[in-house]
């Protein structure tokens, strides 16, 4: 099939996209590298394009999504203290250019989108393991603005027949993910301190729980998903 993956160059997208590739699909990446690098997809360049593209900019945008295609939309910015020093950037990253793909695929009558949204919705939930059915409260501007993005794709799903599920991704970890810069995952903070034989911080007293993912994982959730029936959906991806 042909597929489009925006954020492909990022961590969990270019993963996606060798899989894809690995596949046999055409795969066409979408991405403005504020976050993702083109060395991420290496392994796949001979099989893919690459197209440095702002979503957020619904110029020209149109032109890259054709009938037919699978859409993948990885593409966001992530992490919660930057989201609340600067909510306007998620909200244009994570808002506005879900609505602008969102828009461009079912214009151009695309088979499938998934989307890739986050377990921080739910903020602290009342219960683990966390089902579907727990309560929504982001706390921050960055779980807020991936759930405004899931509803925006839900909506469409449910208005304009555009066929779409949603994916709630809990922590995802696995190679190529960000082990520098003062905000990353906890695990890629862990990996880090390991890496240079620091002992790891444990923030609190240890006894709080994460469900950490990993990337093939989650790459196989998004896989099934494309090629399932179920539409208007919203799935938790996690370990447990």
């Amino acid at each position: 099939m042909n597929c489009i993956v925006t954020g492909g160059a990022g961590f969990i997208g270019s993963h996606l996209v060798d899989e894809l590739c690995k596949l046999g699909h055409d795969v066409t990446v979408l991405d403005n590298f504020s976050t993702g690098q083109e060395k991420n997809l290496h392994q796949s360049e001979k099989h893919i394009s690459l197209i440095d593209c702002d979503l957020s900019n619904p110029v020209n945008l149109n032109e890259h999504f054709h009938k037919g295609a699978v859409v993948f939309h990885l593409a966001a910015l992530a992490d919660i203290v930057p989201s609340i020093q600067d909510p306007e950037a998620y909200f244009k990253s994570n808002v506005t250019a879900t609505f602008n793909v969102v828009h461009a695929a079912q214009q151009a009558g695309v088979k499938k989108l998934i989307y890739a949204a986050s377990s921080s919705c739910y903020g602290i939930p009342d219960s683990y393991p966390t089902p579907e059915s727990a309560k929504v409260a982001p706390q921050y501007p960055y779980a807020l603005t991936k759930y405004l993005g899931e509803q925006i794709v839900l909506h469409w799903a449910q208005v304009f027949s555009l066929p779409s599920l949603s994916l709630r991704l809990f922590n995802v970890y696995g190679p190529r993910c960000r082990t520098t810069g003062t905000y990353g995952s906890v695990f890629g903070v862990f990996l880090a301190q390991k890496i240079n034989g620091h002992p790891l911080t444990v923030v609190g007293d240890g006894t709080q729980l994460r469900d950490f993912t990993y990337v093939s994982d989650v790459v196989n959730a998004f896989i099934l998903a494309a090629d399932s029936d179920i539409t208007e959906r919203s799935y938790n991806v996690g370990s447990g």
